[in-house]
């Protein structure tokens, strides 16, 4: 029997592109792990990707995860747009490259491990752990420390 993990995230950036942050809570019955990481230089899509890929990726073993997030280009990434990227090799209808890629790879290769739930909820309507998590991923993004190579890369 898989355990059963909730996840909230949340991704944060202060100009599009600009400095950025995601934040990652994590409850497994009465356990609570809260992951966040700061980059100079991204985007809030990346950086809520960001936020469910490292939540997926840190689980040591399969789980049935809960995943709450108030990103519906994440959601609807997984549930409605990567069937049809995927059967296109990647490629969206007008047979250009996925943004992100990158992620959504990642994101693709994190999700085979788990079986997932998604629940979509509006941002700052006062939902205790969106709220925490919006809070924390602001807090990484004022205090970057890291560089997202890909997307510094991928502009210039």
């Amino acid at each position: 029997m898989l355990k059963i993990v909730k996840m909230f995230t949340d991704g944060s950036c202060l100009g599009n592109p600009g400095a950025g942050g995601y934040a990652v809570i994590l409850r497994y019955k009465l356990n609570e792990k809260i992951l966040t990481r700061g980059f100079y230089l991204t985007t809030n899509n990346r950086m809520e990707l960001m936020a469910v890929i490292s939540g997926l990726e840190i689980l040591k073993q399969p789980c049935f995860v809960k995943i709450t997030t108030d990103s519906l280009y994440v959601k609807k990434g997984v549930i409605d747009w990567m069937p049809t990227w995927k059967k296109q090799k990647w490629k969206t209808s007008k047979k250009t490259s996925v943004k992100n890629i990158d992620l959504w790879l990642r994101i693709n290769n994190a999700l085979k491990r788990h079986s997932v739930e998604w629940f979509w909820i509006k941002a700052h309507v006062g939902h205790w752990e969106n709220e925490r998590c919006d809070l924390i991923a602001r807090k990484s993004a004022k205090n970057p420390s890291i560089n997202d190579n890909y997307y510094e890369n991928y502009i210039f």
